[in-house]
């Protein structure tokens, strides 16, 4: 299992038969050790798998691609005593979930929740591709006390929350392990309350899951569109909020919560990482690209 430039980012490739001494340790390693599943060929008899899982938090989002995998939770292997929820996102074709010899057809974009203390499988082909977000059992019950109502369900409503967590997911998968403990923890409140809200909760639970992740969410994802377009000269407000799924007055107003007089005395690189830059430098870099001077230049004017 490779690191991939932070200690909670790892990368790691297979590609060939479930047999010989480096598929058992790739086997052992990564499969039954790191990520609590056996591997096997999901078509043919060769595995092809590419897959990169970042730790946040306390939860595991995995971005596996690749031809021919199936994942699976042996009877052998439940030995480990994991109960953890985990969400299936469907990206691509169709994708076969069983969970105790149970089929769950998701199509694209189509959601499950499916349960680690039980016999399962997920395969992945060539079209048929996934996502999925690992979560303790505790901390999903805590904002969903009924979310086990929803084990095996297809979630195929409520789009603008899936495609907020698609979303979430991909940010926090590649920002999240950069990002201090703080950071962290919380990313992985405002994942786990998207997952709430996408669920199913009662009033006060909804109304904390809205106020807290859902609202940082979509700022965290309006600020990574901003800093992905810094380089456009059409980036607008009115881009950002259409992206965001708000009027242009909202998300101004979101962008204000930014604002804070005080922040004339932290240093630059204190804001950069508050906006969204792991590294200071790369914030430099984009700010003069947009504005025609550093950060620095502008404070000292």
């Amino acid at each position: 299992m490779d690191q991939a430039g932070a200690p909670n980012f790892f990368v790691n490739r297979y590609t060939g038969p479930p047999s010989g001494r480096d598929y058992e340790r790739w086997r052992e390693e990564l499969c039954r050790r790191f990520c609590g599943l056996d591997i096997m060929p999901s078509e043919g008899s060769s595995i092809d798998c590419h897959i990169q899982i970042g730790l946040v938090g306390g939860l595991a989002l995995a971005d596996p691609t690749g031809s021919s995998t199936q994942f699976s939770r042996t009877r052998e292997i439940l030995g480990d005593g994991c109960d953890d929820l985990v969400l299936v996102t469907a990206t691509s074709g169709h994708v076969r979930v069983l969970q105790k010899g149970q089929p769950i057809e998701l199509s694209e974009s189509q959601m499950c929740l499916t349960d680690m203390s039980v016999l399962g499988t997920i395969g992945q082909t060539e079209t048929g591709q996934f996502k999925t977000t690992r979560i303790p059992r505790s901390q999903l019950l805590t904002i969903c006390p009924r979310a086990e109502d929803s084990l095996s369900l297809v979630l195929g409503d409520q789009a603008p929350i899936r495609d907020a967590i698609a979303r979430y997911h991909a940010l926090a998968a590649s920002l999240g392990p950069h990002t201090d403990a703080v950071g962290q923890h919380l990313m992985a409140q405002h994942m786990v309350d998207l997952v709430g809200l996408l669920l199913g909760t009662d009033a006060d639970r909804t109304e904390l899951a809205n106020n807290r992740g859902r609202s940082a969410a979509r700022l965290d994802l309006m600020r990574a569109d901003v800093i992905a377009n810094l380089s456009r000269g059409d980036l607008t407000i009115y881009s950002v909020a259409r992206n965001a799924g708000l009027g242009p007055r909202n998300a101004q107003r979101m962008f204000e919560l930014l604002l804070d007089p005080l922040n004339r005395w932290r240093k630059i690189s204190d804001l950069a990482h508050s906006a969204g830059f792991p590294d200071v430098s790369y914030f430099n870099r984009v700010f003069r690209r947009r504005f025609g001077a550093t950060p620095s230049d502008i404070r000292g004017a």
